[in-house]
């Protein structure tokens, strides 16, 4: 093998070692806060996905889920982002307008 030939052959060895570590990787997801709602109410997602909670609402909102993640209160276009790194479900709401209520199921 000559000396190009065994540096292409590392360099395509090191991206394919790459390419699975990048697939696996979980998408990031968003939910809308808008008009007193989640949007949208509930979201499945893999272990390692990040959500990001967005208020496009015109007054303060919060995103708690009881013993796991609170936010601070968001004012318009504030945002909140929680990493799932265990499966299960998870229900949340609003501490200041407590009908507001979503859930994220990570399996």
């Amino acid at each position: 093998m000559s000396t190009i030939n065994r540096r292409d052959f590392g360099i395509a060895v090191a991206a394919a070692m790459l390419l699975p570590a990048s697939a696996a990787r979980a998408a990031d997801m968003e939910v809308h806060i808008d008009n007193f709602v989640f949007q949208p109410a509930q979201l499945d997602v893999k272990v390692g996905t990040t959500v990001t909670w967005t208020n496009r609402d015109d007054i303060p909102h919060t995103v708690v889920c009881a013993g796991k993640f609170r936010s601070k209160p968001m004012d318009t276009d504030g945002s909140f982002s929680f990493t799932f790194t265990e499966a299960g479900e998870y229900k949340y709401f609003c501490s200041l307008h407590p009908h507001m209520t979503g859930m994220i199921m990570v399996e």
